[in-house]
């Protein structure tokens, strides 16, 4: 037998039930599960659209050539020998197994009552944290009939399933006239997009058990090193070839010009959907109306919105405490941001400086308000109409308008709440932070050169040796950025004792500098500070306190706003 057992096309449901069945598993090499939620649901709008969603690769796993591992969010393995070992496509079999299964940390759904009245089908999805009652809310039958919400975990049963589901919901309509209806409006979404769900293939390619672990490890790095994700980019390059518009030079004429661009690594698609929002008189920038854009649009708005997307990185930056790309807390927001600078193109004027202002208080509402948590292209339209329009002196935009607050999601906020998370980290970030080791002024070069990066204030170790849970052991309250020599100092040493040896390295300094560095980083000072006492829920109470008063202050907001109150009662 040769190197490939076979190249055949594989049911997406039956790649799921062999997961599920721990007939497919993990390498234990492989790294971690990493996507965020809108992956995942960029994932499924392809396959619900039948587009293509790249190749897997597995090897039959007859030698037991490495140890394994079950899929995040899978049944464990506990000694049980799965046939195939997945090399190439963790990631996505990973997020669809969790989003049709309904395990992991958060839940799927589609609204179908939007599709129905016309919505894309991109727009009508959208997630919640299965912890929230708003998630368990939807567990209930009767909920899903009255709001018409969808539990993709529905799916994984296929179109019978969603039969039986639909029939279930049309029972519960007000009379027989509706009912039929109804029946007729949900056998039309199965014909449409539930078939096409249950009948999506992956091209699989399975290595043979003769394979050899070398040749495995070699292959692995390989795909590990050039994996390339697919964009429309691409299609509108051939498409507008004959046309003499060369999307690919443009592009590296934009990097060239723009470096931050590259240091951000802004992918070239966020160009076009740009483009698309400024273009039209009605903004939008999905997916089909980016790929119906014409030459025209292209020769008219590339370079202002080159020119946009450039001066918001700045902006965000500068202003915002996003000094590298991994702290941007979402990606799509760079594109209403863009967009609007664009279609003002007032860089000289003096009215500059105000729309900088309010566009990073928009900002602010964004991340904290968590408006790009679903359907971010409807979101960016939104935003770019309203923003223009307030820039040029209309109403208040509803991100700003409505936004509210409670500072208990704090305690709650782990680095897999991307938005909060990571909004946070950048609020401390405009601070410009000390670094530990040195006391320099955090930089991006500076955090590269030390490997700086998130890590605890209360120790890991220190905080499982007390036994504190693991969700308030991770929240962001108790993170800042930490080079990597310092946090190997800190160890699983309590506060007191790895503070007060940083504090007597500082001494030569004066005692003011190692308070200025504890501030820095939005930590408490002085000689009641609950990082003296080794007092982990004081500390928590102080610092949410502390994060709470900058967020007002960034976001206008002054009232606190009982968010988690209204979830766990509900």
């Amino acid at each position: 037998m040769g190197l490939f057992e076979d190249t055949n096309p594989r049911a997406l449901k039956e790649l799921l039930q062999q997961i599920h069945s721990r007939e497919a598993a993990l390498p234990d090499f492989q790294r971690d599960f990493v996507w965020d939620p809108n992956m995942t649901q960029e994932l499924i709008v392809s396959i619900a659209e039948n587009y293509p969603a790249g190749s897997l690769l597995r090897i039959r796993n007859t030698h037991n050539l490495f140890a394994c591992r079950e899929f995040h969010g899978a049944p464990p393995l506990d000694g049980h020998r799965p046939t195939y070992l997945v090399l190439d496509g963790q990631q996505r079999l990973t997020s669809l197994y969790q989003a049709f299964y309904g395990v992991g940390e958060h839940r799927y759904y589609v609204n179908l009552d939007k599709l129905l009245a016309g919505g894309d089908f991109e727009e009508c999805i959208f997630h919640l944290r299965a912890n929230t009652a708003k998630s368990r809310g939807y567990d209930d039958p009767d909920v899903q009939a009255r709001e018409l919400i969808l539990p993709l975990s529905v799916l994984k049963g296929g179109s019978g399933e969603f039969h039986k589901w639909s029939r279930r919901v049309a029972r519960a309509a007000a009379t027989d006239g509706d009912r039929i209806k109804l029946e007729d409006a949900l056998d039309h979404v199965a014909d449409r997009w539930v078939q096409a769900v249950d009948d999506y293939h992956f091209p699989v390619v399975t290595l043979s058990d003769q394979t050899s672990a070398e040749a495995v490890c070699t292959i692995f790095e390989t795909l590990n090193r050039t994996g390339v994700k697919l964009s429309p980019f691409d299609l509108l390059t051939a498409r507008f070839w004959p046309k003499n518009v060369n999307l690919r030079e443009l592009w590296a004429k934009a990097l060239e010009d723009w470096p931050i661009i590259s240091d951000f690594a802004i992918d070239p698609y966020y160009v076009l959907q740009i483009v698309s929002l400024a273009a039209r008189g009605t903004p939008s920038c999905r997916r089909g109306d980016v790929l119906n854009l014409e030459v025209g649009a292209i020769h008219e708005w590339w370079d202002r919105a080159v020119y946009g997307l450039a001066k918001g990185l700045e902006m965000l930056r500068d202003d915002c405490g996003v000094i590298t790309a991994n702290w941007l807390p979402y990606n799509t927001i760079v594109i209403p941001l863009a967009a609007v600078l664009a279609r003002l193109a007032l860089p000289g004027s003096p009215e500059v400086g105000a729309n900088r202002q309010m566009l990073v208080q928009w900002f602010w509402c964004s991340v904290f308000g968590q408006t790009y948590e679903n359907a971010p292209n409807s979101q960016a339209a939104k935003d770019t109409t309203e923003l223009v329009a307030w820039l040029r002196g209309g109403n208040t935009p509803e991100t700003i308008s409505t936004f509210r607050f409670d500072p208990r999601l704090l305690l709650d906020a782990g680095p897999r709440q991307r938005a909060i998370y990571r909004g946070t980290i950048c609020l401390i970030l405009r601070r410009g932070p000390r670094d530990f080791h040195n006391g320099a002024k955090l930089t991006g070069d500076l955090m590269v050169q030390s490997n700086a990066d998130d890590h605890h204030i209360f120790p890991q170790g220190y905080l499982d040796k007390m036994g504190v849970h693991a969700r308030l052991r991770d929240c962001v309250l108790n993170r800042t950025l930490i080079d990597r020599k310092t946090n190997i100092r800190i160890s699983s040493r309590a506060p007191s004792d790895y503070l007060g040896e940083i504090r007597e390295a500082f001494r030569a300094l004066g005692a003011s500098k190692f308070e200025e560095l504890l501030q820095s980083h939005l930590l408490p000072t002085g000689v009641g500070s609950p990082l003296w006492r080794n007092d982990f829920e004081g500390f928590l109470k102080w610092r949410q306190d502390a994060i709470w008063k900058e967020i007002q202050n960034l976001t206008g907001v002054t009232e606190v706003s009982d968010i988690v109150g209204q979830e766990d009662s509900a």
